[in-house]
């Protein structure tokens, strides 16, 4: 089930919060209605990838410790345990409309997809894994039927490449090179490689979260791009000097400079749209 990785599915509440809905009982019952589904639906996406990556996980140093390649979970069970959580998801999913049903369904093929073809294959693995996190900023606003921004999403797919390809360059670091027998797609990266993709997605998060704060109806949000630009130096500072990165959700929970930025993003974010005079954006 790997809750850990859930955080991934906050991404959800982006549309609840930037349209102003976070005092709406009503919208923040969607949204989290949404959460829950995609924690299913992923859930589901993890335990099938194990399914299929059991006896390569057995051979990777931290991944060997998950329920199935450590045989704590049977191979039966986990079949059992992908079936009630798809058919709950999608019980779920229909009291949010059949709208958010396609999208939740777009999200669930594109997991499946990268388990079973994308996931080998350099550069489109991290490019797959992308597209699930735009499916997620895109279920939030379709669970609360408000319309989100082109540039945010635009942000969200270059700060998931951020965040692929890091993952990428810690699993290297972890391994210390020796990649066989493990993900395969790794055999086709370098660090040297990977540097430049994480130069290229850094300035692609940052400049097109300027972008939206600058395009935003309210100025003030502009207030919240330095944490923006922290939070993603802070990252690059835990992969290059503390060989954090391999699994970004455990960073998360970790690192404690990352968890108060998050914090007091959020917090300024509230303020603002709360407090912030609004414009009329033209061009």
């Amino acid at each position: 089930m790997r809750p850990k990785q859930w955080t991934k599915n906050g991404l959800l509440f982006a549309a609840l919060v930037f349209s102003s809905r976070f005092f709406s009982p009503p919208d923040v019952a969607r949204a989290g209605l949404a959460f829950v589904v995609f924690c299913l639906l992923s859930s589901t996406g993890y335990v099938y990838n194990d399914l299929r990556d059991v006896d390569s996980d057995r051979r990777h140093p931290k991944k060997r410790l998950r329920p199935l390649a450590a045989g704590e979970v049977s191979v039966s069970g986990a079949w059992a345990l992908m079936a009630v959580s798809t058919v709950g998801a999608l019980a779920l999913a229909w009291q949010l409309g059949p709208w958010f049903v396609v999208v939740a369904l777009c999200y669930f093929l594109t997991t499946l997809s990268y388990s079973l073809l994308f996931k080998h294959h350099v550069i489109l693995d991290v490019m797959m894994l992308a597209a699930c996190y735009i499916w997620r900023a895109a279920a939030g606003a379709v669970a609360i039927d408000v319309k989100i921004s082109a540039w945010l999403l635009v942000c969200t797919a270059f700060g998931a490449l951020f965040l692929g390809f890091n993952k990428r360059r810690g699993e290297i670091l972890l391994l210390e090179g020796k990649v066989g027998g493990t993900r395969k797609s790794l055999a086709h990266y370098s660090p040297s490689m990977l540097q430049e993709f994480q130069a290229i997605t850094t300035s692609g998060t940052i400049i097109s979260y300027a972008v939206y704060t600058v395009q935003s109806p309210n100025p003030w949000l502009g207030l919240t791009l330095p944490y923006v630009v922290y939070g993603v130096f802070r990252y690059i500072y835990l992969i290059d000097q503390k060989g954090e990165g391999a699994a970004p959700d455990e960073t998360l929970l970790r690192d404690r400079p990352i968890q108060v930025t998050l914090l007091l993003f959020l917090a300024t974010a509230v303020a603002v749209l709360l407090l912030g005079p609004t414009v009329t954006v033209r061009g």
